[in-house]
């Protein structure tokens, strides 16, 4: 069991037999009455967002959840295929069931597969990936004391915003969580 005073954010907690993954929480203390925490949670399974106000205090039981490392193989239509690099057993995962981890799959690229009473519920990216830039529109210079950025086209398909030195080809290194461009690599 956790209680709200332990929770943080990434931690699966199991709410009314349903597993959810806490996105962001809030402690409130009111003037009067007591502390009331609210959270925003995301259902592990359907991929939904609700929000949740409970009593400080509250307990939940926290989902164990098993994780191993498998390598991305291929896609194929919807599936993206993966093989335990420990058993060399191969799996297939739906494209609704990774979410945002499809723009940064890259082939032979390792990553941690999460389960839950030995159901495969999604894949753990590392904080940071190096992807090629496939195409980029023309920047204009000009006040470049603002940082101008462009759009640019990587490989998975994702569409990051780059600097203007940046050109096609070039490798650079995106933030999995937000997203955005952190570096040349």
């Amino acid at each position: 069991m956790i209680s709200t005073g332990e929770i943080k954010r990434g931690i699966t907690v199991e709410i009314d037999g349903t597993l959810y993954q806490i996105v962001e929480f809030q402690h409130i203390k009111m003037g009067r009455g007591s502390a009331q925490v609210r959270m925003k949670l995301r259902n592990v399974r359907r991929g939904d967002l609700i929000e949740k106000t409970v009593q400080a205090g509250d307990r939940f039981q926290r989902a164990r959840l098993d994780h191993r490392n498998v390598q991305f193989m291929y896609k194929d239509g919807t599936h993206y295929h993966f093989m335990d690099t420990a058993t060399f057993d191969q799996l297939a995962l739906d494209e609704e069931l990774l979410g945002d981890a499809v723009s940064y799959l890259t082939d032979g690229m390792v990553v941690q597969l999460s389960e839950y009473e030995g159901e495969a519920i999604g894949v753990e990216l590392p904080a940071s990936v190096v992807l090629a830039v496939t195409e980029v529109e023309f920047g204009i210079k000009g006040d470049t004391a603002t940082g101008a950025t462009k759009p640019a086209t990587l490989e998975t398909g994702l569409r990051v915003n780059v600097p203007l030195f940046v050109g096609q080809g070039d490798k650079i290194k995106v933030d999995t969580r937000s997203g955005e461009y952190i570096e040349r690599a």
